[in-house]
């Protein structure tokens, strides 16, 4: 089972987001795919890209950490994923999910769209590493 516990407070606060376009576009995916899930890849593929697939077609084990949800308006929330061990080197990272031009090497829902998800990043600011008991 994947790491889903969060207090009040961090859910509060989210560790992932998604930017005006990824979500608009997240909106065109589910019409094709149906309900979506992320997983932020290891570096296997395509670098270490967030991949997007439909719910059920990637198993999410124990050694996965659930960072958060997106809620895009007209969507069931997406639920956002990274293994524990990459989530040791990110956890004092907020993530923004964004999407550009042009195809990806995976195999995300995306790569045939002729557009591909990446991550923004920026570190935690003070109030949400104490949300996260990070200091």
């Amino acid at each position: 089972m994947p790491d889903t516990s969060v207090s009040d407070t961090q859910q509060a606060l989210s560790r992932v987001d998604v930017s005006p376009a990824a979500a608009a576009f997240l909106v065109e995916l589910t019409k094709q795919h149906g309900p979506l899930m992320f997983h932020q890849s290891g570096g296997c593929c395509d670098g270490s890209s967030p991949m997007c697939y439909p719910v059920g077609f990637f198993r999410i084990g124990a050694v996965d950490v659930h960072l958060g949800d997106l809620h895009i308006d007209g969507i069931d929330p997406i639920e956002v994923y990274m293994s524990r061990s990459q989530f040791e080197y990110w956890k004092y990272t907020h993530l923004t999910i964004d999407v550009v031009a042009g195809r990806g090497a995976g195999f995300s829902v995306e790569s045939p769209e002729g557009k591909r998800f990446l991550i923004r990043s920026r570190m935690l600011d003070d109030a949400e590493r104490k949300a996260f008991d990070l200091i």
